[in-house]
């Protein structure tokens, strides 16, 4: 015999039980609200209602009572795209879309295959330099010193990640090694990078490199510190995938020996997913945190989108509307970071209905 679900609980009946059940919750709900009401008001007055959307320079904001966006407006173009030449900024703008679909592409079940992601981040990624570095198809060249804004933050992170994780997956393999020297060596690596500091790796790439390799070996600038961050992300994700290795039970790998799997597919097919998917969350705040720390870069010489927006600020004309332009990187990294976070929740729910089927 089924039993029927309890009903569903109305908003006005939760709201009563958990806001208005007694007198004291009917103060505290009461003063709350209204002083939340209140901050929502000043919030709407200063960043809409008198706010200033176009002026020509920053003294038509002097007697505005809310907010100077006219700086935006002004000053995005530097905001957004850095150092790039003003007349290839279109060539920025649709580097960005281009990496952008193809991290969107890649959150689409379709492409979970390794074979499928490779050429979607490719071809992503190909596309991405064509752009950004021109010299081909008619497109004017531009130096890795002249990218800058958004799409150099796109780089960099995309750069970290994609070059890291398979990093992270092979220390942590090796860290798990019968070997004991595979084994010392890995964890001898991984124990050193997260000793140092994220910004004496990328200073030691950057300018310690090259005073210790000839030139032919020596590369890009930007190539070398994405690679340095990129071990960096690869030593502390390697470590939440050994945790997630271990917390696979050994049942499974003894089920899949017995199904006859060799030890690469033990690995690789029944393993590593499920430490994939037990390390789910903390694999998510890893990324999340790798995203935000791009701006560290701008110490060693790289205008990503923080240091343009410091550099829009530095014309002096502007620079009483710092606070609009910081709301307006705070919100271009809230997109990003609430968009990751989001998309880490759905896929951890996603993976736990198909655990239980």
């Amino acid at each position: 015999m089924d039993i029927a679900a309890p009903p569903k609980e109305s908003l006005a009946a939760w709201a009563h039980r958990r806001l208005f059940s007694t007198w004291f919750d009917r103060i505290v709900t009461l003063v709350f609200g209204a002083g939340v009401a209140w901050v929502l008001w000043q919030v709407l007055g200063w960043a809409f209602l008198g706010a200033v959307w176009s002026a020509p320079n920053s003294d038509a904001c002097a007697g505005a009572s809310g907010a100077c966006w006219a700086v935006i407006e002004a000053r995005g173009r530097l905001i957004l795209f850095g150092l790039y030449p003003a007349e290839e900024h279109w060539r920025s703008a649709l580097a960005c879309l281009a990496v952008m679909l193809t991290m969107g592409l890649s959150c689409w079940p379709l492409f979970w295959h390794v074979k499928r992601l490779a050429a979607l981040w490719v071809a992503g990624f190909g596309l991405f330099l064509v752009l950004m570095r021109g010299g081909v198809a008619g497109l004017a060249p531009v130096t890795a010193e002249q990218w800058g804004g958004l799409s150099l933050t796109l780089f960099i992170f995309c750069g970290v990640v994609v070059a890291g994780m398979p990093m992270a997956v092979g220390l942590a393999l090796a860290r798990r090694s019968k070997l004991p020297v595979v084994r010392g060596c890995a964890g001898g690596l991984i124990d050193v990078v997260r000793s140092l500091p994220l910004l004496t790796l990328l200073f030691t790439a950057a300018v310690v490199v090259p005073l210790m390799v000839p030139g032919w070996l020596q590369g890009d600038k930007l190539v070398r510190v994405v690679l340095a961050y990129a071990l960096f992300f690869a030593c502390y994700q390697a470590e939440i995938l050994r945790a997630g290795l271990q917390s696979v039970h050994d049942g499974q790998g003894e089920a899949a020996a017995a199904l006859g799997l060799s030890p690469a597919q033990r690995v690789f097919l029944i393993e590593l997913p499920q430490a994939f998917r037990n390390t789910l969350p903390s694999t998510i705040n890893q990324v999340v945190i790798t995203f935000k720390e791009t701006s560290i870069v701008t110490i060693i010489g790289f205008f990503e989108v923080m240091a343009s927006g410091n550099a829009a600020l530095g014309s002096g004309d502007w620079g009483r509307a710092f606070i609009e332009v910081y709301v307006f990187l705070g919100l271009v990294y809230f997109v990003f970071v609430f968009g990751l976070s989001r998309y880490g929740a759905w896929l951890e729910a996603r993976m736990r209905r198909g655990q239980r089927h």
